[in-house]
């Protein structure tokens, strides 16, 4: 399982993400946002206290994502480059 390195929170409830493998990219954390565990990350100044911890991010009340989840959510959320 890789460890995230960087999570920096950018607007619009997304956050820009660098695991331990390389993989970065922009987790958008909206989808999840509707659950009520996550009700407080509505609240941009909470939802910009996000950091790195263990194999994935964490908020100060413990509100967390694994790394695979994010993971999967940006290697399928990506555009795609079309072949020639």
């Amino acid at each position: 399982m890789d460890r995230i390195l960087k999570a920096t929170p950018l607007e619009d409830f997304t956050i820009d993400v660098l695991t331990s493998s390389g993989i970065s990219g922009i987790f958008d954390v909206k989808p999840y946002l509707h659950g009520s565990a996550f009700k407080e990350l509505w609240n941009m100044s909470y939802f910009r206290l996000v950091r790195p911890a263990h194999y994935g991010i964490i908020w100060p009340n413990e509100q967390d994502f694994s790394s695979d989840t994010i993971i999967y959510d940006i290697q399928n959320t990506q555009p795609t480059t079309p072949r020639v």
